[in-house]
């Protein structure tokens, strides 16, 4: 996948051109720092997929957006930002953004997030802190990512297969769970599974449920 990235910060572009060109299967072929720099640029480099900042100067992201809709109408787009704007949010979406994800993601789901929007399995805004409604996770201080791969587990998931769920490698799912272990105060994933029903983040436990190994 070709990346073109339009963000105004210099330390943004060279911190995503280093995680992102380590990726399998992403190339980065271009950086804008301004709004009206993202159209020539495309028409330069034929991306595949624009990541793009919410707040350029002189022309937003949501400008950017409108004329690459109307230019390059097969390009996909994604918004990488700061803005937590549920309006700004809003109108990513409507004016054909396929993906918005959050710039406090963590990075190592930052490629992952990405190949979601890409993938049209995402369709909210990535990497937002975690709902209320799941006080118990916000309490024990999970992540989105954490409280997702948990119930994953307490759904009988392998780590492949919760991998495969969230596009991220076994050793990324792996990392996670070591942070949630350490958050939950267990040592093994059966323990962080009872956890999860036991706070009603999954339902109708059976002591008798496999919990995956692996």
């Amino acid at each position: 996948m070709k990346i073109l990235i339009a963000d105004n910060h210099p330390l943004m572009l060279t911190g995503l051109r280093v995680t992102l060109g380590q990726v399998e299967g992403f190339e980065i072929v271009g950086e804008a720092r301004s709004g009206p720099e993202v159209l020539p640029l495309i028409g330069r480099t034929s991306p595949d997929l624009v990541l793009l900042n919410m707040r350029m100067p002189g022309l937003d992201g949501l400008g950017c957006l409108d004329r690459i809709r109307i230019r390059y109408p097969e390009i996909k787009v994604v918004f990488l930002s700061a803005c937590l704007d549920p309006a700004r949010i809003q109108a990513a979406f409507e004016h054909g953004a396929c993906g918005y994800i959050v710039k406090s993601i963590d990075v190592v789901d930052l490629a992952s997030a990405i190949r979601q929007a890409v993938d049209g399995t995402a369709y909210h805004a990535q990497g937002l802190p975690a709902i209320d409604e799941d006080s118990a996770a916000v309490s024990a201080g999970l992540t989105p990512k954490e409280l997702t791969i948990i119930r994953g587990v307490a759904r009988g998931l392998s780590n492949t297969a919760i991998g495969k769920e969230l596009w991220v490698t076994e050793q990324t799912v792996k990392f996670h769970l070591t942070n949630i272990y350490r958050k939950l105060r267990v040592t093994n994933r059966t323990a962080a599974a009872r956890w999860a029903f036991a706070h009603g983040l999954v339902h109708e436990f059976d002591p008798a449920d496999r919990v995956a190994v692996g």
